[in-house]
């Protein structure tokens, strides 16, 4: 595309822990500044919390919706007329970073009333926020606002009445947080969101498995969700030809259940115990708040009853290097989430370091493995769940072992599963390719009848 463009992504932060979302953004806002276009990168309700450099000049622009400002308009209403200079004060990173710290303190209907409350923003409840961003937006004039989730979308109508730019609403796994609000506001949720992305002028989601499970949701209607894979910087994952030592499995996410932490340490203890590998060590790193703490500790129990204590390290809220340096040690890699995965950044780092994957065949892993032409799936089971949690599963903990053992039996195929993995990182899922993919969707969306539209994935 030869017209220099103006975007602006706004993008939730989480405060104290990495996410995929954030760091998507900030990847392909880089490069497309490095391509030439004029790029913004607006944090929301917290400030952003990156593994790597953040866009240039991103620094100095304030938190918008600041989480702590919202919570006090959505419990009393008198706070709307707080002084400016106290709102400022209220959006300080500093203390929004340590409030996030004690973000599991809120309870699940505040989660619910504020989610409703910020897709319905025409009630002013949150209305000085709103002018706040519009004056921001207003003097920047950017052609394309990127909204990096779909919880967004109840400002949509309004930015677009109050000015004319084109709105990107993206889709990062929005069904696994409403599913767990509380009813009846769970459905509300459901019903305005599937209003309200409707405003957008385009849809993306970062694989097909998310895309139609988004378009079922919210239907009845045709809703049509365009795919975007997410990216990475490579700069940083180095494969290791030669690893010395035992074998070592890893598992790099938010320690959380969710997440299959407790299947992966289920899975090692039976590949050491009953298997009966030999020196098989388990590598844990992700990001942990005090709410994780309880699980940790109970799976550290089980470990020390198996006599693994000190086959297994723990690494919480680790650095990019560490997190690369970690990656690069190992020998496969595994996150058995439980849950519908929109699309599992974590798995790209680790073939970008040249890991191969054994993932749960669910979800967005299929595609991404099946794409790549290396991995192992695992089959999975329907978990326990709620009515409304239909795309929860399981993989069982002694399944997962297996494929594990089998791949660790036959060094030769690991080799090859290995530069195999780093070949598909480069092809499908370093950030140019993103880059480009989202700039062919752009031109799609500004001239849709034209011919050079994006190729279908």
């Amino acid at each position: 595309m030869s017209a220099r463009l103006k975007l602006v992504f706004l993008t939730p932060g989480t405060g104290g822990w990495y996410c995929g979302a954030c760091m998507r953004d900030n990847a392909l806002a880089k490069a497309l500044l490095a391509a030439g276009h004029e790029v913004s990168l607006l944090p929301m309700y917290l400030p952003l919390q990156l593994d790597e450099e953040v866009l240039a000049g991103s620094h100095a622009v304030p938190v918008f919706f600041g989480g702590i400002n919202i919570y006090l308009r959505q419990k009393f209403a008198g706070s709307r007329h707080l002084p400016g200079w106290f709102d400022k004060l209220l959006n300080h990173p500093r203390l929004l970073r340590g409030v996030a710290r004690h973000s599991h303190m809120t309870s699940a209907r505040d989660h619910g009333e504020m989610t409703l409350a910020m897709l319905r923003l025409e009630d002013q409840r949150f209305g000085k926020e709103l002018d706040q961003l519009c004056v921001w937006l207003e003097q920047e004039t950017p052609d394309i606002l990127c909204l990096s989730t779909a919880l967004q979308a109840g400002m949509i109508r309004e930015l677009k009445r109050r000015m004319d730019v084109k709105v990107i609403c993206c889709f990062q796994g929005e069904d696994t947080f409403l599913d767990h609000l509380p009813a009846p506001c769970r459905d509300e949720c459901w019903r305005e969101l599937a209003a309200r992305v409707r405003d957008a002028d385009l849809l993306v989601a970062p694989s097909r498995f998310y895309a139609n499970l988004m378009e079922q949701r919210l239907g009845p209607d045709d809703l049509t969700i365009k795919v975007m894979s997410n990216g990475i910087n490579l700069d940083g994952y180095v494969p290791l030809t030669a690893k010395p030592g035992p074998p070592v499995i890893g598992f790099l996410a938010r320690m959380a259940r969710e997440k299959g932490l407790e299947i992966m340490v289920e899975a090692f203890i039976h590949l050491r115990t009953v298997l009966g590998h030999p020196d098989a060590l388990l590598h844990l790193a992700g990001a942990a708040t005090a709410e994780n703490l309880p699980l940790i500790e109970s799976l550290q129990q089980r470990l020390a009853a198996a006599g693994l204590t000190d086959q297994v390290c723990w690494q919480t809220n680790i650095s990019r290097e560490e997190k690369t340096a970690m990656l690069r040690a190992l020998t496969l890699f595994s996150v058995p989430a439980t849950y519908p995965e929109a699309f599992g950044l974590y798995v790209i780092e680790a073939m970008a370091s040249g890991v191969p994957v054994v993932q749960p065949a669910a979800a967005s892993f299929p595609e991404i493995v099946e794409k790549a032409g290396v991995g192992v799936l695992v089959p999975v089971g329907a978990a326990t769940a709620q009515s409304w949690q239909t795309h929860a599963t399981y993989v069982d903990p002694a399944a997962l072992a297996r494929a594990w053992h089998g791949l660790l039996e036959q060094p030769d195929k690991l080799r090859g599963m290995a530069a195999g993995s780093r070949r598909a990182a480069e092809e499908y899922y370093e950030v140019g390719v993103m880059r480009d993919r989202f700039l062919a969707l752009v031109r799609e969306m500004l001239d849709p009848a034209g011919d050079d539209h994006p190729p279908p994935i």
